[in-house]
């Protein structure tokens, strides 16, 4: 074997054991593959984790250590935080059978994985900038400043369910059918979805804080 060849080899490994997204190798809901996944934002990447044991519900045993919610599945904490406000609130089951609910349907509807979905909405409603009061003496100014890609997570996943919530307020519309539309939405860019707006209006401040 020449030493072109091993070269080509080597390199064909690295490409082969190149993951974009962390955790990959379990079925989500035993449905859906997260090795099929992808992400087309670099920054967020290593921080979106799909890995999935079984039922997706850890107890909070990563919650008082040091990031330990980087260790937690994206989809746990999604339904998390659609346990925050509301008439779901302490409910996991019921808001981890929606969130299950909505994805079926959108696999139904798109004939893909919705998981794909999911990470597109996630990637559409992370905010690039946000602003800081910085005071100077007795006057406080508003900055620019860079988010980092754990708080971009953070804010999208948030504003994720915050939308899908909201549209529960009295209306008869279900919280799966309220996100459904909110991940369809913010995974195409939509700007009246509630997270794309809110991300929108966030770098829009900040750009005049500049």
């Amino acid at each position: 074997m020449t030493e072109a060849e091993v070269v080509e080899e080597e390199v064909q490994e690295e490409v082969e054991d190149y993951r974009p997204i962390a955790g990959i190798g379990t079925l989500v809901f035993g449905k859906w593959d997260a090795s099929e996944i992808t992400c087309k934002d670099p920054g967020l990447a290593p921080y979106i984790n799909l890995t999935t044991v079984g039922v997706p519900h850890t107890g909070g045993r990563h919650a008082n250590a040091w990031f330990g919610k980087a260790k937690l599945s994206v989809v746990e904490r999604y339904i998390n935080k659609l346990m925050r406000t509301g008439p779901y609130t302490g409910k996991k089951q019921g808001a981890m059978k929606a969130f299950e609910a909505a994805l079926d349907n959108i696999a139904d509807k798109s004939g893909g994985n919705p998981l794909q979905t999911f990470v597109d909405a996630i990637c559409n409603g992370a905010p690039m900038e946000e602003i800081t009061r910085i005071k100077f003496g007795a006057v406080s100014q508003p900055k620019a400043v860079d988010s980092s890609p754990s708080r971009r997570l953070d804010v999208a996943l948030r504003n994720l369910a915050k939308g899908a919530q909201q549209g529960t307020h009295k209306s008869k519309r279900t919280l799966t059918s309220c996100i459904i539309n909110e991940l369809n939405k913010a995974a195409a860019g939509d700007v009246t979805s509630f997270a794309v707006s809110k991300k929108e209006e966030l770098e829009r401040i900040a750009a005049s804080a500049r």
